[in-house]
Order: structure tokens, then sequence, then C-alpha cells
């Protein structure tokens, strides 16, 4: 798991001194600040994501993710994130009415958590990561590439200042 340390290790330092600890790293992320709290305290929820929304991974990429969405009437709520306006929040009991139990049981289990518990730290982060992956307001029409070209996107946002 050396990738997914070098990444957690960059989201902690953010090149800040160690004096600065984590409120000064969390303001040099801008809108991905509030993602270090639950990132940190479950890093497997990185991969969790990635898997995702990477075009081979569980959910069928960012666009199965929307189609699924789209399916439980809540299409307006992650094309927001995906959109340039303001993000609009969703519970983990609308994220599990998206997801199903069977996704959401499976997720759960790779985090060690409950399955509520589970879709209460995907709601929060889910937000703004597609928001900041979608930079230019669309989804890309080839998806988000595979799980090692959003490591490589998630490390680039979180080293950014």
């Amino acid at each position: 798991m050396g990738l997914l340390d070098s990444i957690l290790g960059a989201v902690m330092n953010n090149g800040q001194s160690p004096n600065q600890g984590q409120a000064g790293a969390a303001a040099g992320l801008g809108g991905l600040g509030g993602l270090l709290g639950v990132l940190a305290s479950n890093p497997q929820l990185i991969q969790v994501i990635t898997g995702m929304l990477a075009n081979n991974g569980s959910q069928g990429g960012l666009g199965g993710l929307m189609d699924k969405f789209q399916q439980a009437g809540m299409g307006d709520v992650i094309g927001s994130w995906v959109g340039s306006g303001q993000n609009h929040a969703i519970s983990g009991e609308q994220l599990s009415q998206v997801l199903g139990p069977d996704t959401l049981s499976s997720i759960a289990a790779q985090l060690g958590l409950q399955p509520g518990e589970a879709a209460g730290q995907l709601s929060q982060v889910l937000p703004g990561l597609i928001d900041q992956l979608t930079p230019q307001g669309q989804a890309p029409a080839q998806g988000l590439g595979g799980e090692q070209d959003l490591f490589g996107m998630l490390g680039g946002l979180l080293q950014q200042k």
C-alpha cells in the first residue's frame, strides 16, 4: 500500500511544518479540507472510493454511479457534485438507497464498519471529491479512468495548496 501511504502522507502534511498541524493542512486544501478527518480515520475509504469511481470499478465508474443516482430519483444531487454550482448534501440513508443493501454491505465489510456508518462516511466524502474530480463541471465522456489514474488524480488534488 505504498501509494496509499504516500497519498495519506501528503494529505496530512501538505507541505506544512509539523507544528502547523492538521488545521493548517486543512486550510491549505480548500474544498477538500473537510475530507482530512474522515480519510485519516479510515484510509481504506480511499480504496473503496477509487473502486467505486474507477471505470472498471464495482459501480461502473462515475457514469455508472450517476445512473444509480438517476434510477433512485436523485440525479440532481450527483449532478450538483459534478456541476459547477453548490454541492447538494446527501444523507447516509439516501446514499444507502442509491447503492442498495448488497453494495453497501460489501463496502461496509471492506471498511470494517456497519452499513450505516459506511454510508455516513461516504456521504461526507463523495460530494466534495466528485466535485474536485470534475473541475470542468461535466463528467468526462471517457470516465475518470482506472484505479491507478484515480490514485494519481487524488494525490494531485490533495497536494494542492
